[in-house]
């Protein structure tokens, strides 16, 4: 009996370091190598939208020991865009997160860049037809209807509303199709008296909202997909002493003084240093999806078992009463913005 207990004792205590020793080398194969290096591609590369985004990215990514570059076009032209991603796939990274400027172009260097062996995850904008294996984004449809009753709560459910656009887009064009489907859904009494592309132009937005606003003294709100048109809204609305209600999503420190100073209503924005945090996550575990054996038919089919279809980042309200919580200088105050 004390010898077959001793048997049991050793063998439990082989299991367990079994287990240690397992458990260690799943640990080592999820840490990066040196100088294995993840790249963050966007277009607009000055926008500050980016800036807490890439924040998240590198904090996750130093977690793992892995490396980080930023990367994409100052420009907004999707030509350039492409050509800055299939640039740093020169340079064989481990992965890419990537802000697609418009799906359907990327498509195909996406899926050449998966077939070679470099997993690609997108956030923000989407690809949805190409193999990208995950998406990180905040929920578009949420904002929209966010959006949409915010609207109501302020001026009635009867008044008149206009909207700025950037098509092409997949996030900006969610938020604005989702708020007029809602409102003509829920709020028939609602009017759409303006719909305009202003395709992230602060300077096409002061034409347009000016132009809606003395086409229509009535307008009571307009909804602004993004925050670069949002500062050509107000500009416009202030010139014409107007009392619309703006409400635009993402920020910029042009558009976070401006609702400080009640001169636009509010700002829906992504959870930017969740949406870069999570998609590290997202590409670096898809780089590293042989550290586990799932239950499907994984080896049999090829298909990376780390897919992550669809992330939702979530979105904070931002109001006069928070704003503070959102100064892009406060929040850079010590951090290396490379």
């Amino acid at each position: 009996m004390k010898h077959s207990g001793l048997n049991t004792f050793f063998a439990s205590a082989a299991l367990a370091v079994a287990g240690i020793t397992a458990e260690s080398t799943q640990a080592e194969g999820i840490m990066c190598e040196p100088g294995e290096t993840y790249v963050m591609n966007v277009m607009v590369s000055g926008h500050p939208y980016w800036v807490p985004v890439y924040q998240g990215f590198k904090q996750a990514a130093e977690a793992f020991g892995c490396e980080t570059v930023f990367s994409g076009t100052p420009d907004y032209d999707i030509t350039k865009q492409i050509a800055s991603f299939e640039q740093d796939l020169v340079k064989s990274p481990a992965g890419v997160l990537l802000h697609p400027m418009q799906s359907d172009p990327f498509i195909e260097p996406i899926n050449r860049a998966i077939d070679n062996g470099t997993d690609i995850v997108t956030f923000a904008a989407d690809s949805p037809n190409s193999k990208r294996t995950g998406y990180i984004t905040s929920d578009n449809h949420a904002e929209a209807k966010f959006a949409a009753e915010e609207i109501v709560k302020q001026v009635g459910d009867s008044a008149e509303y206009a909207v700025l656009e950037n098509p092409g887009q997949s996030n900006h064009d969610l938020r604005v199709t989702s708020l007029i489907a809602y409102m003509e859904a829920n709020y028939p009494n609602m009017k759409l008296v303006g719909r305009q592309a202003t395709n992230q132009d602060s300077n096409a937005a002061y034409r347009a909202t000016a132009s809606i606003i003395q086409a229509n003294p009535n307008v009571a709100a307009i909804w602004i997909p993004e925050a670069g048109s949002a500062e050509g809204a107000v500009a416009a609305k202030l010139e014409a002493n107007s009392d619309i209600l703006i409400m635009h999503a993402d920020v910029t420190p042009t558009t976070l003084e401006h609702i400080r100073a009640g001169n636009i209503h509010m700002s829906l924005n992504p959870n930017q240093g969740v949406q870069g945090f999570m998609g590290f996550m997202a590409v670096h575990l898809a780089n590293r999806a042989d550290i586990f054996d799932p239950f499907n038919d994984w080896q049999t089919s090829g298909f990376n078992p780390v897919q992550i279809p669809f992330m939702d980042n979530g979105f904070a309200v931002i109001t006069k009463d928070n704003a503070d919580s959102f100064d892009l200088n406060v929040y850079m105050e010590g951090r290396d913005p490379a």
